[in-house]
């Protein structure tokens, strides 16, 4: 069993097959995850033709392990069901809004850690794509979802063909509070920063996009701000499109 402490993102893999008994085991095992109301606000969609993982590439930015992994899933946030086993039962479901997306957003992503977790146990890899709320509309064409069902996270999955470095986490303190939240002070962010910035990979990230800091690496190359209200409104727009918003309220949410 790995430890928590070795858990490393898993960008390439061997040509060994995840077996669909052992993915089906996982799947089924994970979805012992507490859950909002008991009622499984997700559903996992599991991709392993060559043609289909080519053509969800572009929405993760061609990123090369989307194409090479065994297995590529995409956790959904998914009202649809649910809602439909309402209408199904002489009930009238309510849940085409914001807070029910965040309710079965939230299932869908404790499902997915639940899910990394069983993976780590058994010896696989997986990297977890942040892209995937970046152009949401283009892998619900793909991935052909219907309304109230919205992709929030993407693992591509194997065996690891890799070994990587551990990657630095910042210390306990840095992040948890006692009783009340204590805001930070520039000698803090000193303290808990020291050791990453010190990195000398961070010092040559910095080096080679010819920035000063780390910090504007993240800030005006990596995570920009044109680059967030731009994609933020992308995503506003899939929310609508999927019946979680109305379309009156985007005007609001951007200003």
């Amino acid at each position: 069993m790995k430890s928590i402490h070795t858990r490393r993102t898993i960008r390439k893999y061997s040509d060994r097959e995840v077996s669909e008994e052992l993915l089906n085991r996982l799947l089924n095992e994970a979805a012992r995850t507490q859950t909002m109301g008991n009622l499984q606000l997700y559903s996992v969609i599991v991709t392993r033709s060559k043609e289909m993982k080519a053509r969800l590439s572009p929405a993760h930015f061609n990123q090369p392990m989307v194409k090479e992994a065994p297995v590529v899933l995409t956790i959904c946030a998914d009202f649809n069901r649910t809602s439909f086993w309402a209408k199904c039962r002489k009930a009238e479901p309510g849940y085409d809004n914001f807070l029910s997306f965040i309710n079965a957003a939230t299932d869908a992503l404790l499902y997915t850690q639940t899910l990394c977790n069983l993976m780590d146990e058994e010896g696989l890899g997986y990297c977890y794509l942040g892209t995937t709320v970046y152009q949401p509309q283009q892998i619900i064409d793909i991935l052909q979802l219907p309304k109230l069902v919205m992709p929030v996270a993407t693992l591509t999955i194997g065996w690891p063909n890799e070994e990587p470095s551990l990657s630095d986490r910042l210390p306990l303190e840095s992040f948890v509070h006692q009783e009340t939240y204590n805001d930070y002070m520039g000698r803090d962010i000193d303290t808990y920063y020291k050791y990453k910035e010190e990195l000398e990979e961070n010092r040559h990230f910095v080096e080679i996009n010819h920035k000063e800091t780390l910090a504007q690496v993240f800030t005006d190359i990596r995570y920009t701000r044109k680059d967030n209200e731009a994609m933020s409104e992308g995503f506003i727009d899939t929310l609508i499109h999927q019946g979680f918003l109305p379309y009156t309220i985007k005007m609001g949410l951007l200003g």
